[in-house]
């Protein structure tokens, strides 16, 4: 067991034999930047004050030689060979709540096709269940599969001991392919979590804007359910789109809400509606309904993004061309093995 101290702040972890620098942080609470997880995307670059690490399998393009011959490291692969200090860039927001990463075993307690190709998967947790903040995700271990695989937490931070997956079927994806097909009530299923720092700046106290295409569903109402929960009382927007009206879920659910809360406006949007679906709402893609509903200004609020990649570039761009800027839009992105090396940042931004 090795001490690993993370400078500026002076905090110390245990290290265990083999647990990387970053995996030893999380499950202390200490969040580094990170995003890949995987060696190859430079998101969590460190640098080695005192000590020594084993690199691990880091990508010679995310950390070149003459940054190892300088000290720096990656700590999604970097192990310490005994005691080690690193400098971090630790961010101390106030609005991020301090949650140890931990492992846990859930039990599936019912499934429901929401969608054509998206399933939701609620999982029953014993004890304390998952303590988590409503915008974060877990790396859930399927069996037969190879590695992990991401899904952001769709239910309230209020019921701990039922959390609820939304998981897209991709084609040739054997992750989802396994949990579609052969996932059953009873069944137990490994995940590792809470993570990522996609939540609510709550402090702001601005109207929030959640755009959200097809499966980036998910984050969105674990937040907006948390934050009618608790009383905020600014204004919510909600705007989800799809391209036909079936791949709408939990349309009905936002309506009620709607209903009950003055602060929450939600607003359906659909791309390629057919003759036969009978639709009269909001057509289009997610960026242009909200570019009409505020008028092309969105100066003076919050905007929180989940969706695909081209979604999300759409939705940056029609931001910031209505006067919001990067301090007020934020993302949750999932980065695996084979897209890690493309990009790690959003071209349209310097720091996210």
């Amino acid at each position: 067991m090795a001490r690993l101290t993370i400078e500026p702040n002076g905090e110390e972890v245990e290290v265990a034999e083999g647990q990387t620098l970053l995996d030893a942080c999380l499950r202390n609470g200490i969040w580094l930047p990170h995003a890949c997880g995987h060696g190859l995307c430079g998101t969590c670059k460190v640098t080695v004050l005192e000590g020594e690490v084993d690199h691990g399998n880091a990508s010679s393009f995310a950390l070149m030689d003459f940054e190892r011959g300088e000290g720096r490291a990656l700590a999604c692969s970097a192990k310490a060979l005994g005691d080690v200090v690193i400098e971090a860039d630790v961010d101390d927001d106030e609005d991020a709540r301090r949650i140890a990463v931990a492992d846990y075993v859930g039990t599936v307690s019912r499934t429901e096709m929401v969608t054509p190709d998206i399933m939701s998967i609620w999982l029953t947790l014993p004890g304390a269940g998952l303590d988590f903040q409503a915008g974060q995700y877990v790396n859930v271990t399927i069996p037969g599969v190879e590695g992990t695989r991401a899904f952001s937490l769709a239910s309230s931070p209020a019921r701990p001991n039922e959390v609820e997956l939304h998981v897209r079927l991709v084609p040739g994806g054997a992750g989802t392919t396994w949990l579609h097909e052969k996932l059953r009530v009873g069944d137990s299923l490994p995940f590792t979590g809470p993570l990522g720092r996609f939540y609510v700046r709550r402090s702001a106290e601005k109207p929030l804007i959640f755009l959200a295409g097809g499966s980036g569903l998910s984050s969105p109402k674990s937040m907006i359910l948390d934050l009618l929960e608790s009383g905020y009382e600014e204004e919510i927007t909600l705007l989800h789109g799809v391209r036909r009206p079936h791949d709408l879920h939990f349309a009905d659910l936002f309506r009620e809400l709607e209903e009950s809360h003055d602060n929450l406006r939600y607003l359906p949007v659909v791309s390629q509606p057919e003759a036969e679906d009978g639709w009269t709402g909001e057509t289009g893609y997610v960026h242009e309904a909200a570019g009409r509903l505020f008028g092309g200004k969105f100066s003076g609020h919050q905007a929180y993004l989940c969706g695909p990649p081209p979604m999300i570039d759409a939705a940056i761009t029609a931001l910031m061309q209505g006067r919001l800027f990067e301090r007020d839009i934020f993302m949750e992105k999932f980065l695996t093995a084979a897209d890690a090396e493309a990009s790690a940042r959003s071209p349209l931004f310097k720091k996210i």
